[in-house]
């Protein structure tokens, strides 16, 4: 938290000071570190999480509350007729698909809450109690209006089926669920000067990066294998992901390094003599170095 990225990139396999072909933005505001440009980002950057805390949940026009982001958290409020609500949410999304809702309630109460049911979450499903709660769609928020009573418990599923989508020069990148995945590369971080209590960071790459991928775009989930870790500490790091995607990928030789950044991509198809070989993909927030566009395997 005392290392931000003022220009970062979605095929970032360098980050050091070089001049790039960015019209505003210095040579430095490609490091992590205190003032790559500008400390006011470091100094605010810390308002993400309280804000994304304040506002899981929102009062609802009829009374009742909703539920619009997802989080480990409780929620008490005011609702219809003057109650008191409380609401314990237990879950591991965006690494799991399901969402726990217990109400804690002090008394029994009538209102209705509102579940946001993502668009990508075909077959979603909410249970009450063991019951199913019939009509939840996609892209839309699931209203169920009953009397609460302290002890009702909910479970919220969104099934994270792995998806592609198309990019520049016809590349392709993978999502599951709310997230978007990334190639893990090795990583080598460079000190280049101390500003205490902050430093200055270069992050070169130790593994190979230039892949394309072999995927099946009709059915992607034939392609990949998920695999779910333990939920830890510091789930937004190389090695602390709680979610890997393996994927088989063939290096592209000719892609290749150009004024510190990954060159142009290959356009797709893209063929390739070079070995088959097993990828890793971990979520674009985990991966400080990476490719999240990838040529797709001829």
């Amino acid at each position: 938290m005392w290392a931000h990225q003022y220009d970062q990139q979605p095929n970032q396999v360098l980050c050091s000071i070089h001049p790039r072909a960015w019209t505003t933005n210095g040579p430095e505001s490609n490091l992590f570190g205190l003032e790559p440009n500008f400390g006011c980002c470091t100094a605010n950057m810390h308002q993400g999480w309280p804000k994304f805390a304040a506002n899981l949940w929102m009062a609802a026009p009829d009374g009742g509350l909703a539920a619009v982001a997802y989080a480990p958290s409780q929620v008490t409020s005011a609702v219809r007729g003057g109650a008191t609500a409380i609401v314990r949410v237990e879950t591991g999304y965006p690494f799991r698909d399901r969402i726990g809702f217990a109400v804690r309630s002090p008394a029994r109460a009538s209102f209705p809450l509102h579940f946001r049911i993502p668009a990508w979450a075909e077959g979603a499903t909410l249970t009450i109690n063991g019951k199913t709660s019939p009509g939840v769609k996609p892209g839309t928020f699931h209203r169920v209006e009953r009397v609460w009573v302290p002890g009702d418990r909910m479970e919220l599923t969104l099934p994270m089926r792995p998806r592609l989508t198309r990019w520049h020069r016809g590349s392709i990148a993978i999502e599951r669920g709310p997230l978007v995945y990334s190639l893990r590369i090795g990583e080598d971080w460079r000190k280049i000067r101390d500003k205490a209590p902050a430093a200055d960071w270069e992050v070169h790459p130790t593994t190979p990066w230039n892949y394309a991928l072999l995927v099946d775009e009709a059915n992607p989930s034939r392609s990949l294998q998920v695999l779910e870790r333990p939920l830890g500490a510091m789930p937004f790091s190389p090695r602390g992901a709680p979610v890997e995607l393996r994927v088989k990928g063939r290096r592209l030789p000719e892609w290749k390094l150009e004024n510190g950044s990954a060159g142009a991509l290959p356009g797709s198809p893209a063929a390739s003599s070079e070995p088959l070989e097993t990828l890793t993909l971990i979520p674009y927030g985990s991966a400080k170095l990476r490719i999240t566009a990838f040529p797709k395997l001829k």
